[in-house]
């Protein structure tokens, strides 16, 4: 047996151990760690062997290792971790064979080919960084990674939808519409027969090789079911997503998924990359909303990434109960490129460290979530930052004073029907 298998052999014990033992509750508290996109570290574009002035890839593992150092297990408070996607940046082909049987053509584009044109080095630099650094968490701590549009095996401006004659710096539209397919790289990383998965009493269910997902977590006094959907997901996806809530009726959910919201906190896809534009398999935002979220009373909290930014929405569900849908995205911060003495005419994004950290309070007379965003780079909060809008405000949220825009990554939801929904004596850890 390889040194490999008998570490992961270990860690499908250390899981088994955990998600067996009773619940230590304590004072009912707990942690989600939320990690935004990632694809800038692991960039191999982003690294010394490229000529970059350091290697962004430290920075993915160092926030990692600081989730990893924090799980319950290792006497922290992080119960869950949730991966919004785009864990990596590039492409290894043109077209997914699926695509192209379909008959989906390519156009070309002058701006943005040369940004995805399909390199090995993604097998060789960014998938191997992904997968070490998940490493950190494996056997540690329940956790799921969607796949964002970067994922994927390829990524393509759709010939129903060319770029413009001349780009338009307010129509984003103007640069063409790119198209994912095919997620054999991902599930080779974070499917369901991966050793991150695979046995783990945790991972309950998945769909099309893991690409959809499903975990369960205890936490708090409760169990917790996790549904983790990929890219503007199809029928297929919410259909089985659906079955799973129907298997595990009353349990409180959590449903992650890419994307699903922009910074103004509107169900719609960035102009860049609608997915159900270029194929109407794929459902939009607000489509998964009508057809899955609204319908099923369990889902109280809709995670996601993709739309450079942070905000934050609840609308009422069917029932007539609180759904909040919350998006955090920082690939474009790129300040350490900037001490690092990076010039661009673009800004050069690298991530910055920062996460999300949403700690619940069970306990309190009302449940809450208070969210915070803190960096593992510069190792402090937002609020904390003196800096924070300095650096970022601008190009994220101009129009807001320093106070709302630190508001913007550090704010508490009130979970007001969240025992109506959820008795305790129901789903409390036995």
């Amino acid at each position: 047996m390889s040194r490999y298998m008998r570490l992961f052999r270990g860690c499908a014990l250390i899981a088994t151990v955990l998600a067996t033992a009773p619940l230590a509750a304590k004072d009912g508290s707990f942690t989600i760690a939320v990690i935004p996109d990632t694809q800038n570290y692991v960039d191999y574009t982003h690294q010394t062997a490229e000529g970059f002035p350091f290697d962004a890839r430290d920075m993915f593992m160092q926030q990692l290792q600081y989730v990893a150092d924090n799980v319950e297990s290792a006497g922290g408070d992080i119960a869950f971790v949730t991966a919004l996607g785009d864990v990596w940046q590039h492409q290894t082909i043109a077209m997914d064979p699926d695509h192209a049987k379909r008959g989906f053509k390519r156009a070309a584009n002058p701006m943005l080919d040369a940004h995805f044109a399909p390199t090995e080095k993604v097998k060789s630099v960014e998938m191997p960084a992904a997968r070490s650094g998940y490493m950190l968490l494996a056997g540690k701590v329940p956790f799921s990674v969607v796949p964002g549009n970067h994922d994927y095996d390829a990524m393509w401006t759709d010939s129903k939808f060319p770029p413009a004659a001349k780009f338009d710096p307010k129509d984003m539209a103007s640069l063409g519409m790119l198209h994912p397919g095919g997620l054999n790289n991902f599930r080779s990383v974070f499917g369901d027969q991966s050793p991150f998965f695979k046995g783990q009493p945790w991972y309950v269910a998945s769909h099309d090789g893991g690409a959809d997902s499903a975990q369960i977590f205890t936490a708090g006094g409760y169990r917790f079911l996790h549904i983790g959907l990929q890219f503007d997901a199809p029928n297929a996806s919410l259909e089985w997503a659906a079955s799973i809530v129907k298997k595990y009726p009353g349990l409180p959910t959590i449903v992650t998924m890419h994307d699903y919201m922009d910074k103004e906190a509107r169900r719609i896809p960035n102009p860049m990359i609608d997915g159900h534009a270029a194929d109407p398999q794929d459902n939009s935002p607000q489509m998964i909303w009508d057809k899955f979220i609204s319908r099923h009373d369990q889902i109280f909290l809709v995670l996601c990434g993709h739309e450079h930014g942070q905000a934050v929405r609840t609308d009422t569900n069917s029932f007539g109960h609180k759904v909040h849908q919350v998006l955090a995205d920082y690939q474009d911060r790129g300040q350490t490129a900037k001490d690092a003495g990076v010039k661009s005419e673009w800004p050069v994004g690298i991530g910055d460290g920062w996460l999300r950290l949403m700690t619940f309070d069970m306990a309190a007379p009302v449940p809450t979530i208070k969210v915070r965003t803190y960096s593992t780079h510069y190792k402090s909060l937002s609020v904390d930052t003196a800096d924070y809008a300095a650096w970022y405000k601008q190009q994220e949220k101009p129009q807001l004073s320093d106070a709302d825009f630190h508001g913007e990554d550090d704010f508490s939801l009130e979970l007001t029907d969240f025992r109506q929904r959820f008795p305790q004596k129901a789903h409390a850890v036995r």
